[in-house]
């Protein structure tokens, strides 16, 4: 599905990020593996390599501009070009009201969740059109679409992932690059462990959903690799749920 196709992976060390580095190298992708913590995308790494893929990691703070920058810089001076970018780097950040939200807290997380993909995007996109056309799939959340009470830093940014998404779609589409975001509901991963009061936050999170369950995710990178690829040729700045039924209620 992707031979000879270059894919970067931001928040390549864990969770989706992982899933999807190895599901793209698995489909023939060469792919960089983008992470602020080097030992676990370094393991991302080996796990696609000891598979037979090819991968290479590249430590990258998407806060910093110049990572992002280096990041794109990599996949050419390594490989040739970038044709596909899974921009997936992000934090669950604090909670609470926002007359009590802390600043500094706010400036983190929109840091890293919204203008992470911004810079990501802001250098994606000039090499995409060098070879004349790519594929940009962001990640959002269900909460790109609805609040979340305690939790306004993750939810505005969020929601300006899917408002990019869609201005990258306006902006290029007629040359040659797509992008849509996804908007996960509660999954089982890193992110939804370690929480304060985790019984009662596990109980909120399979309640959320109709199907009364945690969703798996094998079944949020499958999407992924479908809008990644010509398959989803008609496909171009659209937000897609994988919530269960979450925003049904």
């Amino acid at each position: 599905m992707f031979k000879d196709k270059v894919a970067i992976v931001t928040g390549g060390g864990s969770g989706f990020g992982r899933a999807m580095s190895q599901l793209y190298a698995e489909k023939g992708a060469k792919v960089l593996v983008a992470d602020v913590t080097e030992q676990q995308a370094q393991e991302t790494v080996d796990l696609i390599k000891k598979a037979g893929g090819e991968a290479l990691f590249v430590k990258t703070d998407v806060s910093n501009p110049a990572d992002c920058e280096n990041l794109v810089k990599q996949a050419v001076q390594k490989y040739g070009k970038l044709d596909i970018a899974f921009n997936n780097a992000g934090i669950g950040g604090d909670t609470a009201p926002i007359g009590e939200y802390s600043i500094d807290a706010w400036n983190k997380i929109i840091a890293i969740n919204l203008s992470g993909v911004f810079y990501g995007m802001h250098y994606q996109i000039p090499q995409m059109l060098k070879n004349g056309g790519g594929v940009i799939v962001n990640m959002s959340s269900v909460l790109g679409k609805v609040g979340l009470a305690g939790a306004s830093g993750y939810v505005a940014a969020k929601h300006g992932v899917v408002g990019l998404t869609q201005n990258v779609a306006l902006e290029y589409g007629q040359q040659g690059i797509r992008a849509n975001c996804i908007g996960p509901g509660w999954v089982d991963t890193h992110l939804t462990h370690g929480m304060t009061q985790q019984k009662a936050a596990d109980e909120m999170m399979i309640n959320a959903s109709p199907m009364k369950r945690l969703g798996k995710i094998e079944e949020i990178v499958d999407l992924v690799l479908w809008l990644s690829s010509d398959r989803a040729s008609f496909c171009n700045g659209a937000y897609y749920p994988v919530d269960g039924g979450t925003l049904a209620g």
